[in-house]
């Protein structure tokens, strides 16, 4: 154990013991079900809007410069601010924060639901972002400080897993089913009656074990540093969709979010009361699986917006006819957590699962860069998703696990930021990263052989005809989406190479005799 209490998980492997003397809480699988709905809720909500958006800028009658904002209003201040609501819920209790959490973002879905000018619907996703803020981290610290016993563990971060992988898919089948069938609107209400369910959950179920006495003070330099410049750098991944990567705003916001987190680091190592302490990121395995969490959802996001624009754009799907075409990818990361993560952790190396769980879901990534202009579920996007969602949820429990595992009790929430920090900041790059590829790739496809096609017409007496058109128009997006799916299954390779180089802790070095059919908690039930 170090200085500030922190223990290396590189000995006593992902899933520490559960203190001697103590008896699990009885209530804990209640607790489960409380903690998993809210994260849930936070998780679809970054997506279930999306396929809403159409309809809503209709109704508010908002430009297409500025309907970006209904998403980037709420990825700001989410990603920006998560730092923040994880030292908040260390200081001010996980449970009164996650609390706090839920009853905010019930009344900012409502506020936002009853909207009627865009700008009340971007303040209100914004408030959603913050409340989400405070919520995320505090949802995964009581997890962790809940789930102790190894096996017990090891089973609610498969389920917790399975959520943060299925979430974003989730949110997309929501979203087609609610605006087809209700309206628009209704993906924002639906929020307010999950949220206050789980408001009731929270306050039978959840307990705080915030330490009583003296408490260190919120480190105020160290939020306008590190929150500044995480929102610089999501706020300059967003600009960079529409603006391109080299537009100066672009440039200036990368390099400006760089420079405060780089002030940043440098203050957390003198601060006496650090918001983020260093040894939090220094730690080997818990820097591994940090960098591992951001590079798998650059890839994941990028699918799912491909797709999404596939499977409407190209196919003409519906709403939620696309929705439903997520469904198997979101039963194969459910199926990787809870059937195979959570049952060989304690078995294995997290190494063990996360890198076949790359190598996997890179090579559902690369099948869909031979996606055709023809209907081609069957035989390509739908063996890709199983694929990538079994590999997934092989990637997010043990990563999940192997991040809070081993962290003081001071600093879970701190540290459960950080893990959600990594994910928001990667769906950020992703998304404006992986687009701005496929854009720029698309266009210069499209802009040659409309050129070629035209010449060709005119060579035969004839003009362009509006089909031939439509068909190079069509062929040059989904060469644009091969392009940039191609990356992102590069970049998932690389994933599974920072977690196999970088996550070298082990297993338990004393597993139950029971083995898997020792009933939950029968380790430690004295």
């Amino acid at each position: 154990m170090d200085s500030t209490g922190s223990t290396s998980s590189s000995d006593t492997g992902p899933i520490p013991p559960s203190i001697p003397g103590t008896a699990p809480d009885p209530r804990r699988w209640w607790a489960l079900v409380v903690i998993a709905v809210a994260q849930l809720m936070v998780v679809l909500d970054a997506t279930i809007v999306n396929i809403a958006l159409p309809s809503a800028q209709r109704a508010l009658h908002m430009s297409d410069g500025n309907r970006q904002w209904v998403i980037t209003a709420y990825t700001l201040a989410f990603g920006g601010l998560l730092l923040l609501g994880g030292r908040i819920a260390d200081l001010a209790g996980r449970k009164r924060t996650f609390m706090t959490g839920l009853v905010g973002f019930a009344a900012a879905s409502a506020l936002g639901g009853a909207a009627h000018s865009s700008g009340l619907l971007f303040m209100a996703r914004a408030l959603q972002g913050a409340f989400a803020a405070l919520l995320a981290p505090s949802a995964l610290s009581l997890l962790t400080t809940t789930f102790t016993v190894g096996k017990e563990r090891a089973k609610a971060f498969g389920i917790y897993g399975a959520i943060a992988g299925g979430g974003a898919a989730i949110g997309l089948i929501a979203g087609g089913l609610l605006t087809e069938y209700l309206d628009w609107r209704w993906c924002l209400y639906v929020n307010v009656p999950i949220a206050l369910a789980t408001l009731l959950g929270a306050g039978a179920f959840l307990h705080d074990d915030r330490r009583r006495g003296e408490r260190p003070r919120l480190d105020i330099r160290g939020v306008v540093l590190g929150c500044g410049g995480l929102v610089s750098i999501v706020y300059a991944c967003s600009e960079a969709e529409p603006r391109g990567w080299s537009d100066p705003l672009v440039l200036g916001l990368l390099c400006g979010g760089v420079a405060l987190l780089g002030v940043f680091a440098w203050w957390q190592g003198r601060a006496p009361s650090p918001l983020l302490p260093l040894q939090i990121v220094r730690d080997r395995n818990r820097g591994g699986a940090f960098l591992m969490m951001g590079l798998a959802v650059i890839a994941m996001f990028g699918m799912f917006l491909f797709m999404t624009y596939y499977l409407q754009v190209i196919l003409g799907y519906s709403p939620v006819k696309t929705g439903l075409a997520f469904l198997p990818v979101t039963a194969a990361i459910v199926a990787g957590s809870t059937q195979i993560s959570a049952r060989l952790l304690n078995r294995v190396p997290p190494r063990a699962l996360m890198v076949p769980g790359a190598l996997l879901a890179a090579g559902g990534l690369f099948l869909l860069t031979f996606l055709p202009v023809e209907p081609a579920y069957v035989s390509h996007v739908l063996p890709a998703e199983l694929l990538v969602g079994l590999g997934l949820g092989l990637i997010f429990m043990p990563v999940m696990a192997t991040a809070t595992s081993g962290v003081a009790p001071h600093d879970a929430g701190v540290t459960s930021a950080t893990v959600n920090t990594a994910q928001q900041v990667g769906g950020s790059i992703g998304t404006a990263l992986l687009n701005t590829i496929a854009t720029s790739t698309s266009a210069g496809y499209i802009a040659a052989h409309l050129k070629t096609a035209a010449a060709d017409a005119a060579a035969a007496g004839g003009a362009l005809t509006p089909a031939v058109r439509d068909t190079v128009v069509k062929t040059g997006v989904v060469h644009g989406f091969h392009v940039a799916i191609g990356w992102g299954a590069g970049i998932m390779l690389l994933a599974g190479l920072a977690g196999g180089l970088l996550v070298t802790t082990r297993p338990p070095k004393q597993p139950s005799p029971l083995g898997d059919a020792a009933p939950a908690g029968a380790e430690h039930t004295t």
